[in-house]
């Protein structure tokens, strides 16, 4: 069975959210069975890093707020990660357009890797204030968890996964996904949000349950869970 999940590598409800499906896929009796499959999504195709610009002037920026209000709303979710065994230092996050972080994972996946790429480049961003659109960044990240510089360089140099990275926002756009993260469950079930263990864990055994059966889209959920979107604060 496959789990789909749409996210961004700078959008902290998707930290959060793959902590709490990993918590509900381990109480899952059939988790052996299951292929959980990342999907690129982009909550700002347009962004660029600025040196020395914080996340904290950005969304100040982006919201007309104030540069403490800002602070304050990362303090709250500073804490909403510490619930899940996560680490956020936003006074050290670099912003950054994630297009080429998710040409890594692309690429990661082709190797076996997609996973640990995903796990170590949200790492990267939320907790050690990595800049995770530079290519001696990308390159070093991806050594650790297993790919060979050489591949790595060649793929940052030119077009490789670009087409790819394309794909699944085209597709989540064809689906209607504007936050994130977004799971689907078996092209079957959808789940919205950073929903809770108890709530993804009723999505797999549904899904399970009926993965042989033909049907569209069932949301789970009648509620959404907290999610990032594009201009949304986050």
């Amino acid at each position: 069975m496959k789990v789909e999940i749409w996210s961004d590598v700078v959008c902290p409800f998707c930290y959060i959210g793959k902590r709490k499906f990993e918590k509900a896929l381990a109480q899952f009796k059939h988790k052996n069975d299951v292929e959980v499959i990342w999907h690129s999504f982009q909550l700002d195709p347009e962004a660029k890093y600025i040196p020395g610009k914080t996340i904290h002037d950005m969304l100040a920026e982006k919201k007309n707020w104030t540069v403490d209000y800002s602070k304050e709303m990362h303090v709250h979710m500073t804490k909403m990660a510490a619930e899940v065994g996560l680490t956020y230092n936003f006074d050290t996050v670099i912003p950054v357009n994630t297009f080429d972080a998710h040409r890594l994972i692309h690429l990661a996946a082709k190797h076996g890797l997609q996973d640990k790429m995903k796990e170590r480049l949200l790492a990267a961003y939320f907790t050690e204030g990595q800049n995770v659109s530079d290519n001696t960044t990308l390159v070093k990240l991806g050594e650790e968890v297993g790919l060979k510089a050489e591949e790595l360089k060649a793929m940052l140099a030119g077009n490789e996964m670009a087409a790819e990275v394309k794909a699944d926002i085209d597709e989540a756009n064809s689906f209607g996904i504007r936050g994130v993260p977004f799971f689907v469950l078996n092209r079957k079930y959808a789940i919205s949000g950073a929903q809770t263990p108890e709530t993804f864990l009723d999505g797999l055994e549904k899904a399970w349950t009926e993965w042989k059966k033909e049907s569209p889209f069932v949301t789970v959920s009648s509620s959404v869970g907290d999610s990032c979107e594009p201009g949304k604060p986050c």
